[in-house]
């Protein structure tokens, strides 16, 4: 029975001391010169600010919608897309349905101009 879960953790030991050898080698071996500029947060693209009541542009949250569409779609579009030919005429017309709702968020976020950058 264990014997069966051997290949997932050789391929989870050799993955977890494959990233430890490139940080440690990233750490050792990358130059290190922190600025003030380096070490300052940041969020969202802008300086910080004192208020927090300030407004921020649609366009961060036009970003996050879009991401979430696509994000979305293919989540579940892929596993559907497997199935295709076991699935019945109520399981398809359930994901038209679903990606025609995306397609409206997409046409909104086209026209709100969210895919347009200066």
């Amino acid at each position: 029975m264990l014997a069966n879960y051997f290949p997932v953790l050789l391929f989870v030991v050799i993955g977890l001391a494959f990233g430890g050898i490139l940080l440690t080698a990233g750490r050792l071996i990358g130059p290190s010169n922190p600025t003030t500029d380096k070490n300052s947060p940041y969020e969202c693209g802008f300086e910080a600010f004192e208020d927090a009541r300030m407004k921020f542009d649609v366009r961060y949250y036009l970003v996050a919608i879009l991401f979430i569409i696509f994000d979305l779609e293919i989540a579940f579009l892929v596993p559907w897309a497997v199935v295709l030919d076991s699935i019945s005429g109520e399981a398809f017309a359930a994901m038209g349905i679903f990606l025609f709702i995306l397609v409206i968020g997409f046409i909104y976020e086209w026209k709100k101009g969210a895919l347009e950058w200066e």
